[in-house]
């Protein structure tokens, strides 16, 4: 599986927060989505499948058990290293 650093994250990716609701309503990376981890399988079919997801959730764990998931089923995935938590830490944009 492909993991890549927060700052790599292209800014139009396709980027996936698989936190729960009330960790997402918190804070989350702009432009992201959330399709929370304990019913994510109800949201695969919203996914872009010509284009890369890339799966973020605190600190890594839980996306890349998603992003192996995906890739399993054929959808290109990424996880993102470090999560929601890196993104903060490096500054990027959050709503």
């Amino acid at each position: 599986m492909k993991s890549i650093a927060v700052t790599e994250v292209p800014k139009d990716a396709q980027l996936v927060d698989v936190r729960e609701v009330a960790e997402w309503d918190e804070i989350h990376a702009k432009g992201s989505v959330n399709y929370p981890m304990s019913e994510f399988t109800l949201h695969t079919g919203k996914l872009d499948r010509s284009r890369p997801v890339y799966v973020i959730c605190k600190s890594g764990g839980r996306s890349a058990q998603v992003a192996e998931y995906l890739n399993e089923a054929g959808i290109e995935a990424i996880n993102v290293e470090g999560g929601t938590t890196a993104w903060v830490d490096a500054g990027l944009p959050t709503e």
